[in-house]
């Protein structure tokens, strides 16, 4: 007798925890060959919801850390990587990608952590400005967190994608809110089994699973997300009517495949603070 198969039901990540997806649907993976290899969750509005309501609670320590501490903690989400790469590089080959692919794509990702493990204590320093003012005061400009960033990670990369969208955005002190490659899904949900093992924080990083198309529109829509990722490109700022409520669009389609700082800064707002200059009014001088 030929024995079925048990093909493992993949969960999605919300404030540190795996729950099933309320609405009860799940989809499935299939390898090269066409063959299912795995069932994933069809994540929907309700768990995107409760995913926003996480990274709310967990945005105010998250950002109250210091950039020092934030940037060990992706270091060791780096390190953790490193220590599951066998693992993964098996996970990625059965999703089609050879050996050799899979593994240039998990050093890759671990590479890409620990480059912006590096920039958490140093943009700041690059991107802050002292302007020039032609009245008695100080007038200088840094920058803070978005809040909670929605991104919609690249189809066709299934961990360097999603690790590409999440580091830059939480580098800078922001909540994120991932939907991961629908079609390669495995290997996101893997790596987030690396973050609920890792140093951060619940709810910090939640990832989702499904259809781009059904939950875009609420991750646009929801007044409690400051800022929405597409590293897809597939839908306009003003397809999703994002102007709304004034939420930030952000189309990195053509840039999360590079590691650069100016992605860190494409989540932070500026403020910009001026003070008062006292002068001594016998000399003229300030002090």
């Amino acid at each position: 007798m030929t024995r079925l198969k048990i093909h493992k039901t993949y969960k999605i990540f919300i404030g540190g925890k795996f729950p099933r997806t309320e609405s009860g649907r799940y989809y499935p993976i299939n390898n090269a060959k066409g063959e299912p290899v795995a069932n994933m969750c069809q994540s929907s509005k309700k768990d995107f919801k409760n995913a926003v309501v996480a990274a709310r609670k967990a945005q105010g320590g998250w950002v109250g850390m210091t950039a020092y501490n934030r940037s060990q903690i992706l270091y060791r989400l780096a390190e953790m990587l490193e220590t599951r790469s066998a693992s993964f590089i098996e996970e990625l080959n059965v999703l089609g990608l050879s050996k050799k692919a899979a593994e240039k794509e998990v050093n890759a990702s671990i590479d890409r952590l620990v480059y912006y493990a590096g920039w958490c204590d140093k943009y700041t320093a690059l991107f802050s400005s002292v302007n020039p003012t032609a009245t008695s005061h100080f007038n200088f400009s840094v920058h803070e967190p978005t809040g909670i960033v929605a991104a919609i990670a690249p189809e066709k990369s299934s961990l360097l994608g999603l690790v590409s969208v999440i580091a830059p955005v939480i580098a800078g002190g922001n909540s994120v809110i991932a939907l991961a490659s629908e079609t390669k899904a495995t290997s996101s949900i893997s790596f987030a089994e690396v973050v609920q093992n890792s140093d951060v924080p619940a709810g910090v990083i939640s990832i989702l699973t499904g259809s781009a198309s059904e939950l875009m529109p609420h991750m646009a829509s929801h007044m409690d997300v400051n800022s929405l990722v597409d590293a897809r490109g597939e839908m306009k700022a003003a397809e999703l009517n994002i102007t709304n409520n004034v939420k930030r669009y952000l189309n990195w389609a053509n840039k999360v495949s590079n590691q650069d700082p100016y992605l860190i800064l494409d989540c932070q707002e500026v403020k910009t603070t001026w003070h008062p200059v006292q002068t001594n009014a016998a000399s003229g001088a300030g002090y």
